[in-house]
This record gives C-alpha cells, structure tokens and sequence, in this order.
C-alpha cells in the first residue's frame, strides 16, 4: 500500500503511475523516443514489478517502457540484418496500410490506437534510442563522476547517467529503480544500509550536479525517495549481530532537487527518537499535490473518464502544495 500511496497516488490496485498521469495531462517532447521510461536494476524487479509504471485504467499509449540494465537495453529495438533497409520499409508500409484499414472498423479501440503508435514509435526509435542509450559517447570524466569506474557503483550510476541523455533528448519522465527488498534492512543494518547507500550516493549526486551544469536542472524536478522509513530500534529476529530495522511509516524523508523547488532547505522534523513526524508534517497526498504543481498541472483539472466514473490522481480536497518548497 504505501508502494502505491507513493507511486500511484492512491492504495487501490489498477492505479496508473505517477508517470503515465503526467505523460496522459504533458504529452511528450520527443517524437523518437518513449514519453515515459522505467530503468530497472540488474537484480531484481522492484516491489510490485510492473505495476510501478502501468497505466492503470488510463489508454495503454501512457504506460511506461521498460529500460534493461544490459545489453541490449530495449528488446528488439535493431531489425535482423536480413530485415534490414529497404525490406523493412516496405514491411512497415504494408503494416500501416492495414493497421489504417483495421482501425476503420475499429473506431475508438485506445488498445488498437496505442498498438499503432507504438509500432510507429518503434520505428523512430532505433536511431534515435541507440543513439541516446549509448554511454559510451560521454567522456571519461563524466564516466567517473558518476562511479562507473567502480564496482559498488558501476550500474546504477549507468542509469543514473541514461537518466541524464534520455531527460536532455526530450523524455518527459524517467524513473531509476532499485531492486527488490534493496533497502528492506529488517537484520545485517551494519552491512547491508552502508553498502545500499555507497551504491547510490554518489551517482544521484552526479545526477544533480549534471543536470546543473548543462543547465537542465531548473527545467528537471529530481525527486527521490521511498515510500517509508525504519524504525529509531531494533529489530532482533536474526540474532544480536545481524539487527535491522523495520518499517516506519510515520516518519521518513525524500529529496528534490531543480524544477521550482528550494535549495538548502529543509521542510519538517521527526520527535527526537527519529519515531514520527511533529512538525510541518507532509503526506502522500500533498506530495502529488505539491509535485503537479512543479510540473505545472493544476490538480482539480487533472482527470479522466472511465465509464461513468471520474478517476483522478489525486482525490482529497484536503491535499495541499507545500508552498513552502518553492523557490
């Protein structure tokens, strides 16, 4: 639930990401690559899996596309070198004369319409994501400012560093997962949390600090963050030498960075256990609320019909944009 309070908006399955309400209300700035990308780790899937960029009830063109952590990064993203040229042209020719011919006896199919897209998308892409995905093109010195020199943070300063090309070619929103359970130190807290923050510490450091210098940051809003904290004692299960902490959903942080936000500023605290929050106390729903306005959507105005129902992101009056974050 609190995966989806944070990701989704609301606790309720069938939600769509925060992502495809932005892409569905924004549209996108690129006509060769994806509007929306998932860059997933090499371990694992994160919790819920796919469910983190799904597009919920909203037209299936708004769902998220998968990033791989290898090679190759997006499946079958380069044609067979018998396909290739000429005879993939005329393919794509005939596909679109029936994908034409179908959708006239198919009006109003969002399923048919996103298909088509897709293929048509697709066909843009394999220039230009070859071309955006491939970190090879950066210097040595960007390679090493976001730690791809070093093991501990070699693959998630890669997709740090992809989040970087992908936002700089027009991608309206791009999110960088961590694996399954990555930060779940219910016991071994003394090895597990340090190594869980070396992997990531200095690659969204890098992030920040790259989007600064091109200057992309003012126009970005980097936010991150999870969806709780732990707990200010121990959790004994495993033994006195592996401790941990559980769950604490009444007290934790998240940060942002660039797009119409305060820098150096501190918005809230905890009791002095690090228990719960006491003061200027933020909740799911002002976060959306306050991250639409960032994104310059008005929440009252962002919905969507489904039926007969009005479905919204974001769906408590009492929701409030913390207007003490802005710059």
């Amino acid at each position: 639930q609190s995966i989806r309070a944070m990701n989704n908006g609301q606790i309720t399955e069938g939600q769509p990401s925060l992502g495809s309400w932005m892409v569905y209300a924004l549209g996108s700035e690129s006509q060769d690559l994806p509007a929306y990308l998932a860059l997933i780790d090499p371990g694992q899937l994160p919790v819920l899996g796919v469910e983190n960029w799904a597009n919920g009830y909203l037209p299936s063109l708004f769902q998220g596309t998968v990033v791989r952590p290898q090679e190759p990064r997006i499946l079958n993203l380069t044609p067979p070198a018998h396909f290739a040229g000429a005879a993939q042209q005329r393919y794509l020719s005939f596909l679109e004369r029936l994908n034409e011919r179908h959708l006239k006896r198919h009006p109003g199919e969002l399923d048919l319409e996103a298909r088509i897209a897709s293929y048509e998308l697709a066909a843009r892409m394999q220039s230009a994501a070859t071309e955006a995905l491939d970190i090879s093109r950066e210097t040595a010195g960007t390679h090493k400012m976001y730690g791809l020199d070093e093991p501990a943070t070699a693959d998630y300063g890669a997709r740090c560093l992809i989040a970087r090309r992908l936002v700089e070619r027009g991608v309206r929103f791009v999110q960088v997962f961590t694996a399954n359970q990555f930060w779940d130190n219910h016991n071994n807290l003394r090895t597990s949390l340090p190594r869980a923050c070396q992997k990531v510490d200095k690659p969204a450091a890098a992030l920040v600090k790259d989007l600064k210098q091109r200057g992309l940051l003012d126009t970005t809003l980097v936010h991150w963050g999870g969806e709780m904290g732990r707990l200010p004692v121990i959790q004994n299960d495993a033994g006195p030498e592996k401790v941990g902490r559980d769950h604490n959903t009444h007290g934790f942080s998240m940060w942002l960075a660039g797009g119409g936000v305060k820098s150096g500023y501190t918005h809230g605290s905890t009791d002095d256990f690090g228990h719960q929050a006491v003061t200027d106390i933020v909740n799911h729903y002002d976060y959306h609320a306050t991250l639409l306005h960032l994104f310059g959507v008005t929440p009252d105005e962002l919905s969507y019909t489904q039926g007969v129902l009005e479905r919204r992101l974001l769906n408590n009056p009492a929701a409030r944009i913390v207007s003490e974050l802005l710059a």
